[in-house]
Order: C-alpha cells, then structure tokens, then sequence
C-alpha cells in the first residue's frame, strides 16, 4: 500500500516489508505534532493489521532521515505533548517485526531517537548523528537517555549528550551506534539485503528473539537464562527453505 505524497508519512509495503517514509523534505524531515500523529496511526495499524509483515524500515525523504523537533513549532510541543508521544515511541521500538532504520543526511536528536527505538542501524557515509538537547537548553524525552548508552556505552553516550559533538556514519558504525555503515549509493541496496536476510528466517523466532532481547535487557545472567528457559513461547518448526 502506498499512501498519497502530500501526506507527512509516506508507507509502501512490498513483499513482506512495510517501508514508511518522514515527508518533510523541506524541513528535513523535522518532527512535528502533525507528522508524529501520522505517524502513530501507521504504527497503530501495523499493531493491529501487520501479521503478514516481516520487516519495517523507517527512512526520510530528500536530504536528511531527520533533523529532529521543528523548533518553529517549539510551541506546541509542551511536556505533555512529549509525554504522550514517547508512547509513540515506545509502540515503534516494541513492534513484533524487526525495524531498520535506513539514516542518511542529518539524525538529530528528537530524529536519533527515532532511530535509536530501532532494532537495526543502517547508516550512509553522509549520515551525521548528534544530540543536541544541550544546544538548546532541552532534555531528552523520547528514550536517548536510555537508549543511547545501551548501544555505545554510558561514558561514550554521556559524552555526546554534553557535548553535543556530531558524528559521521564511519564512526557511528565503529562506535556501535549503527549496525553498519554503507556508501551513499549503496544504502538502498543494503536496506533491501538485510531485509531479505531477516525474511528469510522464521517470523516466529525473529519476532521471539527480539522479545526476548528487550525484556531480558539489564538483567544478570541467571535470571536472563531462567527468563529464556521459562518466558519464551518455545519454538514453531517450520519446513526449511531450500538451497538454490
């Protein structure tokens, strides 16, 4: 399904991948209320209607993935507003499908937290990362306090968060915060590689072993194991896919 292109959040799905695309090309794809509303309602009926899906890839139009919040709208965006919409975020990162977020151009802030709620990184050569809440006298409400640091670290993620310093995709690749990081001409190419790789694996372990990931997350050893043992659903075998 595509949707029409004057819409803020573009969504196509093609053979098991469900793409959606931030539509403000000419803000760089700044978030705002209306587009975080589109937003949720995509996510919403992917809870509900999203079982044939094996893979969501959330990218940007133009230049950028995402700029982060339009601070022309700063206005609307009350502590309230970001309360409500961390649930948004929060419905993103528990989706059952695995999520890549394909970033290229400027993933700032409000956008790193987006990306950060992904399951998988990819980034372009052009990408540059930062969190700039300290530029503007902001704190982080979306996750990055807690997201960051669980993917680089929490010396290196606090390090970013007071600095604000950016980083290219190489470094962001090195440092853990992308998964992998490609040339610009290749970065379609390999969003669509990973998602047939993921595919190609039982939808029912994928979507277990991302659960089990989450839940088990900052825990010790034993009880992760025990959580293993005893929480997970258990296996669903399936034929398997023959060789070429």
């Amino acid at each position: 399904m595509t949707v029409a292109s004057d819409m803020l959040v573009l969504r196509e799905e093609r053979s098991g991948v469900c793409t959606l695309t931030l539509n403000r090309p000419d803000k760089l794809n700044a978030v705002n209320p209306p587009l975080f509303k589109e937003l949720r309602a995509h996510l919403d009926d992917l809870v509900t209607n999203g079982a044939e899906l094996g893979v969501i890839v959330l990218r940007g139009a133009g230049k950028s993935f995402c700029a982060g919040h339009d601070l022309g709208e700063v206005g609307a965006m009350d502590l309230a507003w970001l309360r409500h919409e961390s649930r948004t975020l929060e419905i993103f990162s528990q989706l059952p499908q695995i999520v890549l977020a394909a970033v290229h151009g400027n993933c700032l802030t409000g956008g790193l937290e987006l990306a950060l709620a992904a399951d998988i990184i990819i980034a372009s050569e052009s990408a540059r990362f930062a969190d700039t809440h300290g530029t503007w006298g902001l704190v982080p409400a979306w996750g990055m306090s807690q997201r960051l640091p669980r993917r680089v670290g929490a010396a290196k993620a606090l390090e970013l968060m007071v600095t604000c310093r950016r980083v290219d995709g190489r470094e962001a690749e090195r440092l853990g915060l992308a998964n992998i990081c490609v040339p610009d001409d290749q970065l379609d190419a390999t969003v669509t590689r990973f998602a047939s790789a993921i595919l190609a694996s039982s939808r029912h372990s994928n979507t277990v072993n991302k659960r089990l990931v989450h839940d088990t997350d900052g825990l010790p050893l034993q009880q992760g194991m025990a959580h293993e043992l005893f929480r997970s659903p258990g296996s669903k075998k399936r034929d398997p896919t023959p060789v070429a």
